[in-house]
């Protein structure tokens, strides 16, 4: 079968590279597809642009796409008119894969003051950007009945150093500390996988993270003992963490096991130069 992938970059690319390990053609559509590596089929698009015909024996679609700024306009381009014009295209190609998965952010959960969420819990976006990624979800509950969400927690991995860098440069700051989730690059273009091809009976949404919430300042610590660097915690340190803890038992349950099930596996890859950003 073919898999498209609309947006695909590091995490697209990654997951491409997977699906065509398994022997699957895979398509992916970005504005700049000469970084692609062979396995993948670049073809040049601008998702909220013209779209190219969508091959016929498309059967699973990733739209995985990252803005390039961190504004309402460009989230609303990318994330809600880039899904609408990629359903849009499938209509009009009459393609109609037996999956669609939509790449989105925890950060549509909001905050709290240590409460577990999980996939039960009501969305609720603290930022303009997280409703944009809401509304996408809903569009394609609204448009594509077998369309699964998945809904990732802070991405790491290879070339993804600036929580490194700030514990290196000892630039960490004094705050409170919050609870932090977070998955490795690598499981996230995993689950998209297992989600796409493993699962017979998938729920229309999951949660991406992996198997331990973290303290902020245990994370920093364990990354100063890593580096051999010298780690203070402020004042500050000594107060309730903050934050939210997110529970990925669903994704769990359908068989998926973590490469990095806690930051200490993963970070150590990272330290240890293991993987490939893909540009």
């Amino acid at each position: 079968m073919t898999v498209l992938i609309a947006g695909c970059g590091d995490l697209g690319t990654e997951a491409g590279l997977r699906f065509a390990a398994a022997g699957h053609r895979v398509v992916g559509w970005r504005r700049s597809p000469d970084v692609l590596p062979a396995p993948i089929d670049g073809v040049a698009v601008d998702l909220a642009g013209d779209l190219p015909r969508v091959p016929a024996d498309t059967d699973i679609v990733v739209f995985a796409p990252s803005a390039r700024e961190r504004s309402v306009e460009a989230y609303r381009r990318v994330h809600l008119d880039g899904l609408a014009n990629v359903l849009d295209a499938l209509g009009r190609d009459a393609v109609t894969p037996s999956r669609i998965i939509l790449v989105s952010s925890s950060a549509v959960h909001g905050d709290a003051d240590g409460a577990w969420m999980d996939e039960s819990t009501p969305a609720d976006p603290p930022t303009p950007t997280a409703a944009i990624l809401r509304e996408a979800e809903m569009l394609l509950a609204t448009r594509a009945p077998q369309g699964i969400v998945l809904r990732l927690s802070g991405i790491y991995g290879p070339g993804r150093t600036w929580l490194i860098d700030k514990v290196a440069n000892g630039t960490t700051g004094d705050g409170p500390p919050r609870y932090t989730n977070r998955i490795h690059r690598d499981d996230a273009a995993a689950a998209i996988v297992h989600l796409a091809t493993e699962v017979t009976d998938p729920r229309p949404v999951y949660l991406g993270v992996d198997e331990e919430p973290a303290g902020s300042t245990d994370v920093f610590a364990f990354l100063a003992r890593q580096l051999g660097v010298g780690y203070e915690p402020g004042p500050a340190a000594a107060e309730p963490p903050t934050g939210k803890r997110l529970r990925g038992d669903l994704l769990r349950s359908t068989g998926f096991t973590f490469a990095y099930p806690t930051y200490r596996e993963g970070y150590a890859a990272v330290l240890a130069g293991q993987g490939t950003r893909h540009r």
